[in-house]
Protein backbone atom coordinates (compact mmCIF):
# COMPACT_ATOMS: atom_id res chain seq x y z
CA UNK A 1 0.00 0.00 0.00
CA UNK A 2 1.33 3.41 -0.96
CA UNK A 3 2.45 5.23 1.76
CA UNK A 4 0.16 8.94 2.13
CA UNK A 5 2.46 11.97 1.09
CA UNK A 6 0.95 15.09 2.41
CA UNK A 7 3.41 17.29 -0.29
CA UNK A 8 2.09 15.87 -3.37
CA UNK A 9 0.22 18.29 -5.15
CA UNK A 10 -3.01 17.15 -6.23
CA UNK A 11 -5.07 18.46 -9.36
CA UNK A 12 -8.53 20.54 -8.64
CA UNK A 13 -10.38 17.29 -8.43
CA UNK A 14 -8.23 16.04 -5.48
CA UNK A 15 -5.96 13.62 -7.28
CA UNK A 16 -2.33 13.32 -7.08
CA UNK A 17 -0.67 14.84 -9.77
CA UNK A 18 2.34 13.47 -11.58
CA UNK A 19 5.07 15.95 -11.45
CA UNK A 20 8.88 16.62 -12.69
CA UNK A 21 10.14 14.93 -9.87
CA UNK A 22 8.23 11.99 -9.55
CA UNK A 23 8.92 11.27 -13.84
CA UNK A 24 12.71 11.73 -12.93
CA UNK A 25 12.60 9.25 -9.84
CA UNK A 26 10.60 6.91 -12.21
CA UNK A 27 13.26 7.30 -14.71
CA UNK A 28 15.94 6.96 -12.27
CA UNK A 29 13.74 3.26 -11.00
CA UNK A 30 14.16 2.05 -14.37
CA UNK A 31 17.61 2.90 -14.77
CA UNK A 32 18.31 1.05 -12.05
CA UNK A 33 16.10 -2.00 -13.34
CA UNK A 34 17.99 -2.02 -16.36
CA UNK A 35 20.73 -2.55 -13.90
CA UNK A 36 19.54 -5.57 -12.59
CA UNK A 37 18.17 -4.51 -8.88
CA UNK A 38 15.70 -6.22 -7.68
CA UNK A 39 12.02 -4.01 -7.11
CA UNK A 40 13.11 -3.87 -3.61
CA UNK A 41 16.57 -2.28 -3.92
CA UNK A 42 15.39 0.06 -6.07
CA UNK A 43 12.27 0.98 -3.59
CA UNK A 44 15.05 1.15 -0.61
CA UNK A 45 17.69 3.45 -2.87
CA UNK A 46 15.01 5.65 -4.15
CA UNK A 47 12.62 6.07 -1.21
CA UNK A 48 9.57 4.15 -2.55
CA UNK A 49 7.35 2.75 0.27
CA UNK A 50 7.70 -0.83 -1.29
CA UNK A 51 8.54 -2.82 -4.09
CA UNK A 52 5.34 -2.50 -5.61
CA UNK A 53 5.55 0.80 -6.12
CA UNK A 54 8.95 0.60 -7.55
CA UNK A 55 7.45 -1.66 -9.61
CA UNK A 56 4.94 0.77 -10.92
CA UNK A 57 7.35 3.56 -11.49
CA UNK A 58 8.98 0.99 -13.99
CA UNK A 59 6.23 0.12 -15.13
CA UNK A 60 5.24 4.11 -16.14
CA UNK A 61 8.32 4.34 -17.71
CA UNK A 62 7.88 1.42 -20.05
CA UNK A 63 4.27 2.96 -21.08
CA UNK A 64 5.27 6.19 -21.91
CA UNK A 65 8.45 4.71 -23.85
CA UNK A 66 5.80 2.45 -26.04
CA UNK A 67 3.30 5.66 -26.12
CA UNK A 68 6.08 7.82 -27.59
CA UNK A 69 7.41 5.20 -30.11
CA UNK A 70 3.80 4.59 -30.99
CA UNK A 71 3.24 7.78 -31.71
CA UNK A 72 6.03 8.59 -33.63
CA UNK A 73 4.89 5.50 -35.55
CA UNK A 74 1.78 7.14 -36.19
CA UNK A 75 3.08 10.31 -37.21
CA UNK A 76 4.97 8.65 -39.65
CA UNK A 77 2.24 6.41 -41.27
CA UNK A 78 -0.34 9.73 -41.61
CA UNK A 79 2.51 11.33 -43.70
CA UNK A 80 2.66 8.43 -45.85
CA UNK A 81 -1.17 8.21 -46.03
CA UNK A 82 -1.08 12.09 -46.75
CA UNK A 83 1.46 11.45 -49.59
CA UNK A 84 -0.78 8.64 -51.16
CA UNK A 85 -3.60 11.39 -51.18
CA UNK A 86 -1.54 13.98 -52.87
CA UNK A 87 -0.44 11.12 -55.32
CA UNK A 88 -3.90 10.37 -55.94
CA UNK A 89 -5.09 13.58 -56.75
CA UNK A 90 -2.31 14.13 -59.52
CA UNK A 91 -3.76 10.69 -61.18
CA UNK A 92 -6.96 12.37 -60.77
CA UNK A 93 -6.20 15.49 -62.74
CA UNK A 94 -4.84 13.42 -65.21
CA UNK A 95 -7.61 11.24 -65.63
CA UNK A 96 -9.74 14.33 -66.27
CA UNK A 97 -7.47 15.85 -68.53
CA UNK A 98 -8.09 12.17 -70.49
CA UNK A 99 -11.93 12.62 -70.10
CA UNK A 100 -11.72 16.17 -71.60
CA UNK A 101 -10.10 15.03 -75.28
CA UNK A 102 -12.10 14.10 -78.08
CA UNK A 103 -11.17 10.27 -78.83
CA UNK A 104 -11.75 8.66 -82.49
CA UNK A 105 -11.96 4.91 -83.06
CA UNK A 106 -8.71 4.35 -85.15
CA UNK A 107 -8.08 1.07 -86.70
CA UNK A 108 -5.08 0.32 -88.88
CA UNK A 109 -3.69 3.54 -88.21
CA UNK A 110 -6.51 5.02 -90.06
CA UNK A 111 -9.53 7.48 -88.75
CA UNK A 112 -12.78 5.27 -88.80
CA UNK A 113 -15.62 7.76 -90.15
CA UNK A 114 -19.49 7.84 -89.80
CA UNK A 115 -20.52 10.02 -92.53
CA UNK A 116 -18.39 12.81 -92.85
CA UNK A 117 -17.39 12.86 -88.76
CA UNK A 118 -14.98 10.55 -87.29
CA UNK A 119 -16.27 7.85 -85.12
CA UNK A 120 -15.85 8.68 -81.36
CA UNK A 121 -14.16 5.92 -79.25
CA UNK A 122 -15.63 5.68 -75.97
CA UNK A 123 -13.43 2.74 -75.03
CA UNK A 124 -10.48 5.48 -73.39
CA UNK A 125 -13.46 7.51 -71.97
CA UNK A 126 -14.98 4.08 -69.64
CA UNK A 127 -10.99 3.14 -68.54
CA UNK A 128 -10.78 6.90 -67.42
CA UNK A 129 -14.35 6.68 -65.82
CA UNK A 130 -13.17 2.79 -64.28
CA UNK A 131 -9.83 4.68 -63.04
CA UNK A 132 -11.95 7.53 -61.39
CA UNK A 133 -14.01 4.98 -59.71
CA UNK A 134 -10.65 3.17 -58.63
CA UNK A 135 -9.09 6.19 -57.23
CA UNK A 136 -12.31 7.24 -54.86
CA UNK A 137 -11.55 3.20 -53.60
CA UNK A 138 -7.88 4.32 -52.48
CA UNK A 139 -9.46 7.48 -50.95
CA UNK A 140 -12.17 5.68 -48.99
CA UNK A 141 -9.61 3.12 -47.79
CA UNK A 142 -7.04 6.04 -47.23
CA UNK A 143 -9.27 7.41 -44.52
CA UNK A 144 -10.52 3.68 -43.29
CA UNK A 145 -6.63 3.34 -42.55
CA UNK A 146 -6.44 6.88 -40.91
CA UNK A 147 -9.82 5.84 -38.46
CA UNK A 148 -8.44 2.76 -38.06
CA UNK A 149 -4.91 4.59 -37.06
CA UNK A 150 -6.33 6.73 -34.81
CA UNK A 151 -8.77 4.34 -32.98
CA UNK A 152 -11.56 6.30 -34.21
CA UNK A 153 -13.41 2.91 -35.24
CA UNK A 154 -12.88 1.31 -32.04
CA UNK A 155 -15.59 -0.64 -30.73
CA UNK A 156 -17.98 1.06 -28.06
CA UNK A 157 -19.43 -0.27 -24.97
CA UNK A 158 -23.03 0.26 -24.22
CA UNK A 159 -24.83 -0.31 -21.45
CA UNK A 160 -28.08 -1.38 -21.51
CA UNK A 161 -29.96 -0.99 -17.79
CA UNK A 162 -33.70 -1.95 -17.58
CA UNK A 163 -35.62 -4.75 -17.09
CA UNK A 164 -37.23 -7.80 -18.85
CA UNK A 165 -40.96 -8.69 -18.66
CA UNK A 166 -42.86 -11.77 -19.44
CA UNK A 167 -46.28 -12.22 -20.09
CA UNK A 168 -47.63 -15.35 -21.03
CA UNK A 169 -50.47 -15.18 -23.31
CA UNK A 170 -53.48 -17.94 -22.73
CA UNK A 171 -52.93 -18.80 -19.81
CA UNK A 172 -54.60 -17.59 -15.95
CA UNK A 173 -51.70 -16.42 -13.82
CA UNK A 174 -53.96 -17.53 -10.94
CA UNK A 175 -53.57 -21.28 -12.60
CA UNK A 176 -49.87 -20.72 -11.84
CA UNK A 177 -49.65 -20.69 -8.25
Amino acid sequence: MAAFNPDQPRSGKGRFEYTLTGAERDRDAAKLREQGLTYQAIADQLGFCDKGEAHHAVRRVLTATVREAGEALRDLEDARLDAELVRLNELEAVVWEVLKKKHVTVSNGKVIYLGSEPLEDDAPVLLAVDRLMKIEDSRRRNGESRRKLHGLDAEKKINVSGGVRYEIVGVDPDDLT
